[in-house]
This record gives structure tokens, C-alpha cells and sequence, in this order.
């Protein structure tokens, strides 16, 4: 659980935010697409609609910066007069975030916020030494050295950032990192299957039909797969089979690690061995790989682990290889 009564500083560099969500949403490089004609036409339908789905919760990120003390200031560092970042104005106030305008030229680039905020986020370091943490919205790597500065300093550095566009030096710089997906109040993008056009009806006629049986014959007969394992094909896949592989492999580790301290055949608690997880990848979320709590996740890696589950305990060690 985090520490409620800590003193947290958010900053958000909200064009980075709005547009590795959009790309999130839309695909990869959506935005670049995008951006002259969302500058041009703003108000277009179509235009209107495509933003509409990328919409930023605000909420989200606000509420989870929270959960580790109050929240002494909050900043947003974006080009408020974009029609795309207009938008949030409103909410943004509303939740007691303070707006820092960039020139236009600044703000057009994905990264043109990093230099203001990093020296913002330094100043105040020294100006508040009553800070204990430090959350930046962002996912470039552009920010690592400040997330080092921030844990020189004796600052917590908690990293939020959306999935597949953080930058994996930038996760390993924080001491806890979170992907912007996996908050509680953000709606995960659902990729439609693309449209399949209809096949035009083939008039049959009795040299089709004679060509038809021919070619028929000379096919090889192929082996068909039940309809049990057809339907198994089809369905959903919400994470990578590679992260849940590093998961695996990650937890294997941190118990060998657990393991070497204490006595090869010792339970150890749930909770030490996820923290020593979030230590070694602090972008490791069990809500991100599709599980409602880290005992789900340690149940599903019964190959790997043993629980033992006794009361409110819940202890955990390696699981013994022929």
C-alpha cells in the first residue's frame, strides 16, 4: 500500500500523453497523420470522432497521483491554445492543476515540454524540501535523468506512461512505474476487426461446375482442425504472449533472489516477492497482464510457485524441478 501521508509534485507533459494515446487508440503513428488535418479542420465529424475515442481521463491520473499523499502541486505542460488540448482546459482547473502555456514552436514536437518541465521539477525539489514524491506523466526517455536526479535527491519517483510508447530506460529510472492502461477508470482500446468485403456470386454453369468437380478431385484433402480448437483460436488475447513469458520469468527470479537470503526450502511472503518484482521492472502490473490481484496472478504461475494460502497470510516460494 502506499505511503498516504507523503507530500506528492505531479507533472504531466500533457502533448506527450494525449498523443501516445491517440496512437494507442488509432495505431502507431496515427497522430503524425493526423495532426495537420486536426489542425486544419477541427471541427470536421470525422475529426471530432477520432479524438472523442483518444480522450485523456484526467480523473485517472489524478486520482492514482493522490493515492500516495496530497497532492502539493500539479502542473500540465502542453500549448492550451491547440484546439486538441482546449479541450481539457476545463477539467484540468477543475481538478487544481496549474496550466503552463508553450509557445506553439515548442509545443509541436512530441518532446517540447521536457526542458521546462525538468527544471520546474528540480526548483521546486530544492524550493519544497518537504517533497517526498515525484510522479511524471510522461514516456520519453528524455526524462531519465531527471527521474536519477529525483531519487538523488531522496525523492520517491513514481512513472506513468501509456503502454507501448514508454520507453523502458524511463520505467527502470523510477522506483514504481504504471501504465496509463491499467488505471483504475481508463478504458483499454478494443481493436475491430477489419471489414471484409463480400464475395461476388458466382453464376454456375455446367463447364464451371465440370472444372470445379476436376479441380476438386486434385486437391490434396487436408486435415481439419476440430471445432473446439477453431473456436479456442478465436478468442481474445488481451496481453502478449512474450509478456506474460517476462512475467513469468520475472517472478522466477525474484523468488531465486528471495531464496538465496533466506533458507532454499523457506515460504516467503506474497508481498516481499512483489515488491522485490516492482524493484527489478517497476513497470510489472499484474492489472496490465489481465489479473484483478497479484494472488490471480501467482494461482495462474502454479508451474512456476507454490501458495499457500492461511488466513490473511499469503506465503509463496519456488517450486521444486525434477
Amino acid at each position: 500500500m502506499a505511503d498516504t501521508t507523503g507530500r506528492v509534485a505531479v507533472y504531466l507533459d500533457f502533448d506527450n500523453i494525449v498523443i501516445s494515446w491517440y496512437d494507442r487508440v488509432h495505431g502507431r503513428n496515427a497522430y503524425g497523420k493526423d495532426r495537420q488535418r486536426i489542425a486544419e479542420n477541427p471541427n470536421d465529424p470525422e475529426v471530432v470522432e477520432r479524438l472523442q475515442q483518444a480522450v485523456i481521463e484526467v480523473g485517472a491520473i489524478i486520482d492514482y497521483a493522490s493515492s500516495f499523499g496530497t497532492l502539493v502541486l500539479t502542473r500540465a505542460y502542453a500549448d492550451w491554445s491547440s484546439p486538441v488540448n482546449a479541450e481539457y482546459r476545463s477539467q484540468l482547473v477543475a481538478r487544481a492543476v496549474d496550466l503552463v502555456q508553450l509557445f506553439p514552436a515548442a509545443a509541436y514536437a512530441k518532446n517540447g515540454a521536457d526542458i521546462r518541465l525538468a527544471v520546474d521539477a528540480v526548483e521546486d525539489m530544492f524550493r519544497l524540501p518537504d517533497l517526498t514524491h515525484v510522479v511524471i506523466v510522461a514516456g520519453d526517455s528524455d526524462y531519465v535523468p531527471l527521474a536519477q536526479r529525483c531519487k538523488r535527491l531522496g525523492r520517491y519517483v513514481i512513472g506513468v506512461g501509456v503502454a507501448g510508447s514508454t520507453a523502458k530506460s524511463l520505467a527502470a529510472a523510477c522506483d514504481e512505474f504504471e501504465s496509463y492502461d491499467s488505471l483504475p477508470g481508463v478504458v483499454r482500446p478494443t481493436k475491430t476487426p477489419p471489414a471484409t468485403a463480400p464475395a461476388e456470386p458466382v453464376i454456375a454453369t455446367k463447364d464451371t461446375a465440370d472444372t470445379k468437380d476436376e479441380k476438386e478431385k486434385e486437391k490434396p484433402k487436408r486435415a481439419t482442425k476440430p471445432r473446439r480448437a477453431q473456436s479456442a483460436a478465436k478468442t481474445e488475447e488481451p496481453v502478449k504472449t512474450d509478456e506474460q513469458t517476462e512475467a513469468t520469468q520475472l517472478l522466477e527470479r525474484a523468488l531465486r533472489l528471495g531464496h538465496d537470503k533466506a533458507d532454499a526450502d523457506e515460504w516467503l511472503h506474497a508481498s516481499a516477492v512483489k515488491t522485490q518484482m516492482r524493484r527489478m521492472d517497476p513497470s510489472f502490473s499484474e492489472k496490465a497482464l489481465g489479473f484483478r490481484s497479484f494472488n490471480d496472478f501467482l494461482r495462474s504461475r502454479d508451474d512456476v510457485a507454490e501458495l499457500s494460502e492461511s488466513g490473511h497470510e499469503r506465503m509463496i516460494r519456488l517450486r521444486e524441478t525434477d
